[in-house]
């Protein structure tokens, strides 16, 4: 073939040179992250060659572009109309995927941050799973450093090194994640850390803390995007609720009496909390900070208990709150049972739902990181009315939803993937998106 090639005057084509295992952040040595405020993909750069080639659902279109390119005046992708490139940003249905739209190139990159609907794309993609790697044992009485890779559950081949540096992760403890960002503390000090890029912020110390720092922080969230002019990081304690205008110089506190603030959310616009005994608040920011009582009545079924593992999540309008039960350890049947949040009534009700239709919902083992759902999970190979999780010895496992036992509808459902959350002193695998998707919150 080559002989005939050479006959024909043609020429073999020159191959690119490869990606360096530093740039693709999946082996070998990467550079210590650049501590400033920005945004910056350092880890993604390798998409550039191979992103018109991964996403398969975008090539017919791909396809129209290149015809469009040949009848017009424009000198290549670079060039493309945002129109266009806004109509790939619709068809992509993976995290990481639009990450490498992004990282593209100058013009891709301000066309994604132009898109019209971008918050919706933590409803219409999956979150990145942020998985720590086995444990290495010792090499000659040495500890092998923590490793953490991003995975997306769309496509289970990728991984890539989280950007995090390693000190962070030896001598801080995790407190939680918000809009992208980890969330550490080591005594009073702490530290928001972009979970992609690897930036860095450092509020001001807190007030002085007399009880085990580990033990305090039982929540840890922002109410807005780091670069928002109206972003608060807040912090529960055992006593305490502080709060921490991004920017300014101190923290504010709320004493607390006989409640322990365990999750945050925002619904609409509105702060809702609950604590330790499954009580529900609303949260007040401005001008102070406070916690009004919510009243609401049960409708319909068991109450269930804090033994229930309960969390909320918000999937766009409605907020639910999951609760899971054991029925039978010998048989390893469980129960997610779903109560849909009805604040038209007064009282506001919790009120049973049977199943969560189109919805899929992700969850990690750490109860201070907050639950996600997506909608249409069909969409990227995922199932609907199902509980994503995170496990220590598999990426995550996967629980139908409703008050069905996971055996009688799915018999090859897995025994030995145990749901469970608990508070954890370094992170473990955790759901996250990127912090680029929230750029239009405000």
């Amino acid at each position: 073939g080559g002989e005939k090639r050479r006959a024909r005057g043609g020429r073999k084509k020159k191959r690119e040179p490869a990606t360096s295992a530093a740039t693709h952040g999946a082996g070998g040595t990467t550079a210590a992250p650049t501590h400033h405020r920005s945004w910056s993909p350092p880890s993604l750069h390798l998409y550039k060659r191979e992103f018109v080639i991964m996403h398969s659902p975008s090539k017919r279109l791909i396809t129209s572009m290149s015809k469009r390119l040949a009848v017009s005046n424009l000198q290549g992708w670079a060039d493309l109309p945002d129109d266009l490139l806004h109509s790939i940003v619709a068809l992509l249905g993976s995290s990481l995927d639009l990450l490498a739209f992004a990282a593209t190139c100058r013009p891709w990159r301000a066309a994604f941050f132009s898109h019209p609907s971008k918050s919706t794309l933590c409803f219409s993609c999956p979150p990145v799973l942020i998985r720590q790697n086995p444990i290495q044992p010792p090499s000659n009485g040495h500890a092998k450093p923590q490793r953490f890779n991003l995975v997306d559950p769309s496509n289970t081949g990728t991984n890539y090194r989280c950007q995090i540096r390693e000190e962070i992760l030896q001598k801080f403890y995790f407190a939680g994640s918000s809009y992208g960002q980890l969330i550490f503390f080591r005594h009073r000090c702490c530290l928001v850390v972009d979970a992609f890029s690897g930036a860095e912020v450092s509020p001001p110390c807190l007030p002085e803390l007399n009880h085990n720092v580990f033990e305090s922080y039982y929540c840890s969230t922002l109410t807005a995007p780091l670069a928002s002019p109206n972003s608060r990081l807040l912090a529960s304690t055992k006593s305490s609720l502080f709060d921490w205008p991004v920017g300014s110089d101190s923290w504010s506190e709320l004493k607390l009496s006989n409640v322990q603030v365990r999750q945050i959310v925002e619904l609409n616009g509105q702060f809702i909390a609950m604590d330790d005994h499954m009580k529900i608040y609303t949260l007040q920011l401005a001008p102070q900070l406070g916690l009004q009582d919510l009243p609401i009545e049960w409708c319909g079924g068991k109450i269930p208990s804090m033994d229930s593992k309960p969390f909320l999540v918000v999937c766009r309008d409605m907020l639910l709150m999951v609760c899971y039960s054991l029925v039978s350890l010998f048989r390893g049947s469980s129960f997610c049972t779903l109560h849909r949040l009805d604040m038209s009534t007064n009282p506001a009700k919790w009120v049973e739902m049977k199943k969560l239709d189109n919805w899929a919902l992700f969850v990690a083992a750490d109860i201070r990181t907050p639950p996600f759902s997506c909608v249409n999970p069909e969409r990227w190979g995922g199932r609907s009315n199902c509980l994503y999780y995170t496990h220590h010895s598999e990426p995550w496992g996967v629980r139908w939803l409703g008050n069905e036992p996971d055996l009688l509808k799915d018999p090859s459902a897995s025994r030995d993937l145990v749901f469970g959350r608990n508070m954890w002193r370094y992170p473990q695998s955790l759901w996250v998106y990127p912090s680029m998707f929230y750029s239009d919150r405000k």
